[in-house]
């Protein structure tokens, strides 16, 4: 199943893989903010939280790598062949957005 990007309803068809890969991330993540929620609610000792407030903030930031690569790999190279150099554009004021 190939990727696909509909710029003009902004949606993508991801492949099986691709949405299990993305699903399971981000209910990893779900699970380690609960754990923060629970932690403090608790009363956990700070720098206990403030490890696992670290290690959410790299499975999220791993998140990001993995969409923003299969962006790239799919929407970006297939809009630029395209003609659309729009698609660059944006890329760029995502790239901006997580780089601050």
């Amino acid at each position: 199943m190939k990727d696909n990007c509909c710029c003009n309803t902004r949606t993508k068809d991801r492949s099986p893989e691709e949405y299990k890969d993305l699903i399971n991330r981000l209910s990893r993540i779900e699970g380690q903010i609960r754990g923060l929620k629970r932690m403090v609610e608790e009363g956990a000792y700070c720098p206990d939280i403030l490890n696992q407030s670290a290690a959410a903030s790299a499975a999220l930031s791993s998140f990001n790598r993995v969409l923003m690569s299969n962006h790239i790999k799919s929407c970006v190279i297939d809009d630029v062949r395209a003609g659309n150099d729009e698609t660059v554009d944006e890329l760029l004021g995502v790239l901006q957005k997580l780089m601050k």
